[in-house]
């Protein structure tokens, strides 16, 4: 691996050059985890709930993140390989369906371009090295729990219980931070917005916030350090209250519809992690 990580270095744009495709593939990928595992959840909940309440479990199709292959949603058409290449095939297509026509969603080739682009900054900032491996799989995670509780408003276990494993193993190798920091990290990640909760409850007698984002911020927590959860939080907010009001001004939102906090969580994150030190030092500038 070191004599692979050598020869990268010592050839930039073979470097940047496959670090670009492996971000667009996986983004392909990643389109297909945000689209189905919340379906796959709530099929298993519900046969977690027929079971319980002694009931016949509803039939259902098999759905995993490999089967049944993709297929348009209008007409059923088979996805061919060559229509499945990242962002080349959208443009090639024209953004239609090959056999129907019906227009593709631009939110498809959009995460493919953004796990691209995301994974050359993790190169440029960290290069060729175990950290920036690691760093392009918190990427990876940290885009689909994005997408997913946007759409859903859902945060799954099967994403950020593992990112905050994740975190933990990897410094303890000191990729990122100390194992000591780390642990802390995802200690105080967790309690923060887990008494913000309660107290936000305690107060109006309504939840402010789900326990998705208290194991997200633990993971952030567990792979940045605590020294790096303030600017975090502060960080979250900010993104949070400029979508917030984009998105009432454009679209007249109701106030009184919840707006999931993971995705600025994420964001946050992501932001700290490439530009966390910068973002300190300037902070605590006299």
């Amino acid at each position: 691996m070191q004599d692979l990580f050598a020869t990268l270095s010592a050839n930039a744009a073979l470097f940047y050059g496959s670090t670009l495709v492996l971000g667009l593939l996986v983004g392909s990928f990643l389109n297909v985890v945000i689209h189905r595992l919340p379906k796959m959840l709530q099929a298993d909940w519900q046969q977690q709930c027929a079971v319980l309440l002694e009931q016949e479990p509803p039939k259902q199709a098999i759905l995993t993140l490999s089967k049944p292959n993709s297929t348009c949603p209008s007409c059923g058409h088979a996805i061919k390989p060559w229509e499945n290449i990242p962002i080349i095939s959208y443009l090639c297509l024209r953004g239609k369906c090959s056999q129907c026509k019906t227009p593709i969603s631009i939110r498809y080739p959009l995460i493919e371009a953004v796990s691209g682009l995301l994974c050359l900054l993790v190169a440029y900032k960290f290069g060729a090295n175990y950290t920036t491996l690691a760093c392009l799989g918190f990427t990876w995670a940290l885009i689909a729990l994005t997408m997913i509780d946007a759409d859903t408003q859902l945060l799954p276990d099967n994403i950020t219980l593992p990112l905050l494993w994740a975190g933990l193993i990897a410094n303890y190798f000191g990729l990122l931070t100390t194992l000591e920091s780390a642990l802390w990290g995802a200690v105080a990640g967790y309690l923060s917005l887990w008494s913000v909760y309660w107290l936000f409850k305690l107060i109006t007698g309504k939840e402010g916030m789900g326990y998705g984002d208290f194991k997200l911020l633990a993971a952030l927590g567990a792979w940045l350090g605590w020294q790096m959860l303030p600017i975090v939080i502060l960080l979250s907010s900010v993104v949070g209250a400029i979508i917030g009001i984009i998105m009432m001004l454009i679209k007249g939102r109701d106030r009184n519809i919840p707006i999931p906090f993971g995705p600025y969580l994420a964001i946050a994150g992501w932001v700290a992690l490439i530009w966390g030190h910068t973002i300190s030092q300037a902070w605590l500038m006299p």
